[in-house]
């Protein structure tokens, strides 16, 4: 027998809950994950229509109580079944749950009361208001002659403005409803979480350049219809193309999702987009209240908005007739979930955009190592901008030896070269970033004297500095005790680095008495709109230098800023990770290309303990291809992605002992059923290896071949189903593209 598990209201808050129906014998070839179905309910049996999420031949309870499903509604194709679909694919895909799944993929699934405006309005006509206020008047009503008085002035009053009167409530309101001289008027609008300055529509004519992308863009939808990444320099324009295909894309009456990696740029992105496309623009994101996002949401599958821009979890929008997928900035890490399901945008926007047969465009200055090498296999289509816009030209960069600054003296974290450098940008009332480089983990090990950097003998990745004062590997558990001086020149200047928007705020007021200051970090963006106004008040230059950490150099566009001073940039280049180096190529690539999108050119100052890596060399010349040839053949000897797939195998537990056993018999299983060429790393504790008392370990498992790692997975979460070892343990899959 095939049964099937059925949800009754994909809008219900509680997504767990489904019920189990018998698939009749003749409608077992037929039915599917995502179809709507027409089944009995309750007592009364009541035929209700339902999403089939789930298909099994296992019955959940006694088969005697399993009712059967009446009908199939193969016919109602809806914007609910395409996306229980979506979340039936990550399901095989990233090993969780359908109930994780479904809540990925419906991200606002209880339904919100409609905010209304109500509106009190003047009924009677002007002899029959004095008429009333003369009656009123005799018998001493006060509060109704006060408001009528009020109404006749203005004809119409918001309700809430009325119920603010002196002496006025709901009961009087009502009187004068119920006396025929005023009546309530509500109407229905959406949440309105931003605001935007009243300007006339803006159509911005496309360079040479960004034409042949647009035309070569085009041209593959209209053949293969890969998708396509657009690869053009900071200062490129490529919002500009976006805005091309997305008008293209609107014309056959199709949709369109933006995402972009950090809110902190959604004002404005969304400002442009609300300029080129008024009316049809609108956001989703964090820190939007849930009507908000409830409102926008049914605006979108209402088919009211036809562009919706967001981070990660705007891909889920419930657009009726997608045409066009774009994921702005598509390198970065805040397009992968790390939570179940761990999914990443790229993978989960090809796969819908396949579904929906809807276009989908990656772009980037810096784009991901896997991303570049699907296009030099040929998965991908390619498309170059690589000058900027308005032939401005691109700043040119220092590297700064931090060591030599030890020689020489200086202590400081702001390098003699780059000190001078804010100096004169501030005498020519010219603004400056300052860029404190935090991503990954700070806790790696180096000498301030010479550079070196404690690095895993197995794994070629940094040792992590613990608070215990031991080393460890994050990817196969190998540890070292403290160090008390550099093993490779003796020096005592050894250990992690310790640095903070705040202690950098605090020298530059010091050395740069007056200068005004911003600080974005966490804490000064904790409010609803924090990013957005401490980045308009820079754009307004209401202040001279803004400091602050990843978040200050994606994708901003400030014409004054003239200077960008990355400090600490070996902080990403040695964290415990594999991509550290395509990682801090990235951020000073972008943090660089800040600087000189104005009238004036643009510098830049780098500062690192390590001036000859190659991701530090390709990054302060704007080299991608140099870094690309570098990067990816370190990946080919280490057998690291994208060259080899990489899983990984996360145990979460409240006994540690148990916990480190559990895994130790997941890899043994692993090396008994996996094929040839696969490798087994760890387990070993993650870089936080406990969090509310739940313990962490982490098994990596290399192969070449993608899919036979997603059988693995499904191999292991058999095993783990059917050992009741496993039952106080929770077993997740982290896929690494």
């Amino acid at each position: 027998m095939l049964y099937a598990d059925i949800v009754a209201d994909i809008s219900s808050k509680n997504l767990d809950k489904t019920f189990q129906y018998r698939v009749p014998p003749d409608l077992e070839e037929q039915i599917c994950v995502g179809m709507v179905v027409t089944a009995p309910f309750g007592p009364g049996n009541r035929e209700i229509d339902g999403y089939v999420v789930e298909l099994t031949d296992v019955p959940s309870f006694e088969e005697g109580k399993i009712k059967s499903i009446c009908a199939l509604k193969s016919d109602a194709e809806t914007t609910e079944s395409r996306m229980i679909l979506l979340a039936a694919w990550m399901k095989r895909q990233y090993g969780c749950t359908m109930a994780q799944a479904l809540r990925t993929a419906f991200p606002i699934k209880e339904k919100m009361k409609a905010q209304e405006k109500r509106t009190v309005l003047l009924r009677a006509s002007q002899k029959e208001a004095e008429e009333t206020l003369s009656l009123w008047r005799r018998k001493n009503y006060k509060a109704r002659v006060r408001l009528l008085e009020y109404l006749m002035r203005e004809k119409q009053a918001d309700y809430t403005d009325v119920l603010r009167l002196p002496g006025i409530g709901k009961s009087v309101v009502e009187a004068l409803e119920k006396a025929g001289v005023a009546q309530f008027v509500s109407q229905q609008r959406p949440r309105n979480f931003m605001e935007f300055e009243e300007g006339e529509t803006r159509q911005a004519v496309l360079t040479g350049q960004q034409r042949q992308a647009a035309e070569e863009i085009c041209a593959e939808w209209e053949g293969a219809d890969r998708p396509c990444l657009l690869h053009g320099v900071t200062g490129s324009g490529k919002t500009q193309v976006y805005m091309e295909l997305i008008a293209r894309v609107l014309q056959q009456g199709k949709q369109a999702i933006v995402l972009i990696p950090e809110i902190a740029l959604t004002y404005q992105i969304l400002m442009g987009f609300y300029r080129r496309f008024p009316g049809q623009a609108s956001v989703i994101h964090s820190r939007m209240s849930q009507g908000e996002k409830y409102d926008q949401m049914k605006r979108a599958k209402a088919g009211e908005i036809s562009i919706m821009v967001g981070p990660r979890s705007a891909l889920f929008t419930p657009f009726p007739r997608l045409g066009l997928i774009i994921l702005d900035e598509e390198q970065e890490q805040t397009y992968k979930s790390e939570q179940a399901p761990r999914y990443h945008a790229r993978e989960v926007a090809v796969y819908r955009g396949e579904m929906e047969r809807a276009h989908v465009v990656f772009g980037s200055a810096t784009p991901s190592l896997d991303t570049y090498y699907l296009c030099q296999k040929g998965e991908y289509k390619k498309c170059v901008l690589d000058a900027r816009y308005g032939q401005r030209p691109m700043p040119q960069a220092e590297v700064v030896d931090m060591r030599e600054e030890i020689k020489a003296g200086n202590r400081s974290i702001l390098s003699r070269r780059l000190q001078e450098a804010i100096e004169e940008r501030l005498q020519k009332k010219e603004q400056v970033i300052l860029f404190l480089n935090r991503r990954g983990y700070a806790g790696f090990i180096a000498c301030r004297s010479c550079g070196y950097v404690v690095k895993c003998p197995h794994c070629d990745v940094a040792l992590a500095e613990h608070n215990n004062g031991t080393s460890v590997c994050h990817y196969c558990g190998y540890t070292r005790g403290r160090l008390k001086a550099c093993p490779q020149c003796g020096s005592s200047y050894i250990g992690g680095f310790q640095a903070g928007t705040q202690q950098i705020e605090a020298i530059v007021k010091k050395r740069f008495p007056g200068v005004r200051t911003l600080r974005m970090d966490y804490d000064t963006t904790r409010q609803k709109k924090g990013h957005w106004e401490i980045l308009r008040a820079f754009q307004n230059q209401e202040a001279d230098i803004l400091i602050g950490t990843q978040m200050i150099v994606k994708g901003h566009d400030i014409p004054n800023v003239t200077l960008v001073g990355a400090l600490a940039a070996d902080m990403s280049l040695f964290a415990d990770d594999y991509a550290s180096g395509e990682r801090t190529f990235q951020l000073l690539t972008q943090a660089v290309g800040r600087a000189g999108r104005g009238a004036s050119a643009g510098s830049a100052v780098i500062q690192t303990y390590q001036p000859e890596h190659y991701s530090i060399v390709c990054a302060a010349r704007q080299d991608y291809e140099a870094f690309y040839r570098k990067e990816i053949a370190y990946r080919q000897l280490l057998a690291y992605p994208p060259v080899s797939g990489m899983m990984g195998i996360l145990g979460f537990g409240s006994d540690e002992e148990q916990l480190a056993k559990a895994m130790g018999f997941i890899r043994l299983f692993v090396e008994r059923v996996a094929e040839s060429g696969c490798q087994t790393i760890g387990p070993a504790a993650p870089a936080v290896a406990k969090v509310q008392d739940v313990y962490r370990r982490i098994l990596y498992v290399k192969d070449a071949d993608r899919d036979r790692l997603c059988r693995l997975k499904d191999q292991v979460e058999a095993y783990v189903r059917i050992n009741s070892g496993f039952r106080e343990l929770r077993i997740q899959f982290d896929f690494h593209i």
